[in-house]
């Protein structure tokens, strides 16, 4: 199972993933493909995402089930710790001068 989101994404991303998984939701892809065709899509997604922002999740045989990778910018990074892949929180910005 192959799962990705966007976030700001110009129409002719959203567009060129349709060709390829099924959008459940606005922004939200899903399909099942192998590595190799899971690679050439996120590819297609770093070379269109412009501003917005993407994660992309798939199953894997590890600890979790899965593993994602991000990119753009968004509160949510990804974080390694002891092995295990999480998520954690930018802090909000709050627009005063320090």
């Amino acid at each position: 199972m192959l799962v990705i989101v966007l976030e700001n994404a110009p129409p002719r991303l959203r567009g060129r993933l349709a060709i390829w998984l099924l959008e459940i939701r606005a922004g939200v892809y899903v399909g099942n493909y192998s590595a190799k065709v899971r690679d050439y899509i996120w590819s297609q997604v770093e070379k269109g995402i412009e501003d917005g922002n993407a994660v992309m999740a798939w199953r894997t045989n590890n600890e979790a089930g899965f593993d994602f990778v991000t990119l753009g910018t968004n509160r949510r990074i990804p974080s390694e710790i002891d092995g295990a892949k999480l998520v954690s929180f930018l802090p909000e910005e709050t627009g005063e001068a320090p």
